[in-house]
């Protein structure tokens, strides 16, 4: 029964989940298959135009993911291959596929945390809400998504206020701070340039100040004026243009990369060859060309990396599962209730109207056939009988060994109703 009452209105169409994630691609094969924000708008409109209904993109530095429902799940491979560079050959290898409860499982423990590469890390609920609002804008959110959405948001919610599961600092953008600490030698000396301003370049700037206590932190991003704004409220922060972007990385020891680019935005055209330089490439898919690797001076770290840092603030974490498992499971719980009952009523209630033409008709016949015929009487009792039998119905349907679609056909059949 989980299987079936997942279904939408549409015959055969089942909701599915398809996608790359950390948990089995490499980061050249997840930026490969990772969608820009122009391309998943675009994608959403292909979905749309092809008559696909119910679907959500999410793309970050650890996933791409498609959410909706098909025939089969080929039809939202098909969507990512096309709108990506991803070829089909990878996607077989490195894909995860779920459908109907699993689909609605795996949202539950991303909106959470539980599928973060990094336990906890929060930052994947508002590109889920990001992702949200675009579907919403362009038409791909129906009922059923629409309800599940924000069943995940409120499980995520209730996690975050009511767990541990986030406690302390960690991140992408923490790990990078992490490293520097960890790595390199009087850091709070050395000149760091980040470059990009979106939400982990911001991050990553907060953390400079906070864990570092490094006054030399330079900022340039494409939109001069947000660097601006940015550094009104962050003080200690040094604003340059991004037509001395050259001109910086040979002044900078440190070099954070946080642009959110389909190419690399920082090649060797950009850095001299003897020039000693750290760079953590934060970005997805990653913004530092191939061609640096080439230059000894220079040590390249990516999100993968920088994933593999943790603290004890994990150790604190993982205990924190079983509560985090606890409330996905009660806000699930309401929303299959809320499946089964959008599914059983139109039955049940065609059922009902059923057995009252029945009612009518037997009560109308007797009055002409029984002279001392009590029609009050007989009414309450065929009534409290309907009541009997519609209740019994709705027992069977929610029953977890019932075949719910078969039942409802069946019933449709006898009573020569339909939903």
């Amino acid at each position: 029964m989980a299987q079936e009452h997942m279904k939408t209105e549409n015959t055969g169409t089942k909701l599915y989940n398809i996608g790359v994630s950390y948990k089995k691609a490499d980061v050249a094969t997840r930026s490969a298959f990772s969608l820009s924000k122009q391309k998943q708008k675009d994608l959403l409109k292909d979905a749309m135009s092809k008559g696909i209904e119910g679907v959500i993109v999410v793309s970050t530095c650890n996933r791409t993911e498609i959410t909706g429902f098909a025939n089969h799940p080929f039809e939202l491979i098909s969507l990512l291959c096309e709108h990506s560079n991803g070829k089909m050959e990878d996607f077989v290898k490195y894909s995860n596929i779920f459908k109907t409860s699993e689909a609605i499982q795996h949202l539950f423990k991303i909106g959470t945390g539980l599928e973060s590469q990094i336990l906890g890390d929060y930052e994947i609920v508002g590109q889920l809400k990001r992702a949200y609002k675009v579907a919403q804008k362009y038409g791909t959110i129906n009922t059923y998504l629409e309800r599940l959405m924000n069943s995940v948001l409120q499980a995520s919610k209730e996690v975050k206020n009511q767990t541990h599961l986030s406690s302390g600092t960690t991140s992408v953008a923490y790990a990078a701070t992490q490293y520097i600490v960890e790595n390199v030698v009087d850091y709070t000396s050395k000149r760091v340039l980040v470059y990009g301003l979106g939400e982990i370049g911001k991050n990553a700037c907060k953390n400079l100040l906070e864990y570092t206590d490094n006054k030399n932190i330079y900022l340039i991003n494409r939109t001069h004026a947000k660097a601006v704004k940015f550094a009104e409220t962050h003080q200690n922060i040094v604003i340059k243009d991004e037509s001395e972007l050259e001109e910086e990385i040979a002044e900078a020891d440190i070099l954070i990369v946080s642009t959110a680019s389909d190419i690399p935005t920082i090649t060797s055209k950009n850095i001299k060859k003897d020039k000693k330089l750290l760079i953590l490439d934060l970005s997805m898919p990653e913004n530092v060309g191939k061609d640096i690797q080439a230059y000894q001076n220079v040590q390249l770290v990516n999100v993968d990396q920088l994933s593999k840092i943790t603290d004890k603030t994990l150790e604190k974490r993982t205990q924190e599962i079983p509560k985090a498992i606890s409330i996905i499971e009660k806000h699930k719980q309401d929303f299959n209730e809320w499946v089964m009952h959008r599914k059983f009523t139109p039955a049940v209630n065609a059922l009902k109207k059923s057995l009252l033409s029945i009612q009518n008709d037997e009560l109308d016949l007797h009055k002409k056939r029984l002279e001392d015929f009590n029609e009050e009487h007989a009414e309450i009792i065929t009534s409290r009988i309907i009541q009997k039998i519609t209740t019994q119905y709705v027992k069977h349907l929610k029953d977890e060994n019932t075949a719910v679609n078969q039942s409802i056909d069946v019933v449709n059949k006898i009573f020569n109703t339909s939903n």
